[in-house]
């Protein structure tokens, strides 16, 4: 009996949280499914079957959106890896400053998004932006970073690894750190360097943190959307276009039940990425 009333205590501290995840989460969800099978508006609805998932793969920017999605998602996450990896070793060394470099990293990840696009869109523009002028102060001709089809997705993939790498540096440092120290005692003992210290001991040993980093920002990746808005819109063309931003135009066009189809086709390719992904990270984690 007593136990009973133990389980029961437990379940009512859970039934909170258990409510709030309903409401926000799951019950959104099975109507998103729902009304991704209508033609609907704010006052009513028409259930139309699977034409809207029908129409939305025969968009004719669909094909490009998934190719950018991937190239997007593929790039800033393998910067933001290897970079925060590189920053994180460099703030857990014995350097001087080492919690202001700390708190320059962390900054940008503070920063609206919006803000950001549009900041850096600015020093972008090919004639009057500040980095096509310090290029021209030293002879070299910059190019037209937003305006140019094959470099506009790279150029906006740089300022996500800009904006996003702090996240990313704060979980390798906090790996790095729950290393214990005697590793690298007996490493110095031995007379390793600083480059094996790295090799041998904290590059695998923060490979809980590096999956983290990994799972994190691919998925961040697939479902980026503000940035590219606020910097290109998914021009010039369609060639900086996200499958979230060709959903984004549905909307705008009003129609509400292909962008909801688009987002759960959107939802269903980022667990079909992402799940593989995290399966294969979490059975080599284990094997270490």
């Amino acid at each position: 009996m007593r136990v009973a009333q133990k389980r029961m205590y437990t379940y009512l501290f859970l039934l909170p949280a258990g409510i709030i995840y309903f409401v926000f989460y799951l019950l959104p969800t099975i109507m998103s499914f729902f009304f991704s099978m209508t033609r609907w508006t704010l006052t009513k609805w028409q259930y139309i079957g699977f034409d809207n998932y029908r129409m939305f793969f025969e968009e004719s920017s669909l094909k490009i959106g998934f190719k950018n999605t991937i190239i997007f998602a593929v790039v800033t996450c393998a910067l933001k890896v290897v970079l925060a990896l590189l920053i994180a070793t460099l703030l857990t060394s014995k350097i001087w400053f080492k919690d202001y470099f700390r708190s320059m990293v962390f900054f940008p990840t503070l920063l609206s998004t919006i803000a950001v696009g549009i900041a850096f869109s600015t020093m972008m523009h090919p004639t009057q932006g500040v980095i096509n002028t310090a290029l021209a102060a030293i002879g070299i001709e910059g190019p037209d970073w937003l305006g140019n089809t094959k470099l506009a997705l790279f150029s906006v993939a740089f300022v996500d690894v800009w904006k996003g790498v702090g996240i990313a540096t704060v979980i390798y440092i906090a790996g790095i750190l729950s290393i214990p120290q005697h590793y690298y005692e007996a490493l110095k003992i031995d007379g390793g360097n600083a480059f094996r210290a790295f090799w041998h001991i904290t590059l695998p040993l923060s490979r809980p943190a590096m999956n983290s980093v990994i799972i994190l920002a691919f998925i961040g990746g697939l479902r980026t959307f503000d940035l590219i808005w606020a910097m290109t819109r998914g021009g010039p063309g369609f060639s900086t276009d996200l499958i979230a931003s060709i959903i984004y135009k549905q909307y705008q066009a009003g129609f509400y039940g292909l962008a909801t189809a688009g987002n759960v086709i959107l939802f269903i390719a980022i667990s079909l990425l992402a799940f593989p992904l995290y399966m294969f990270l979490n059975r080599r984690e284990v094997d270490l």
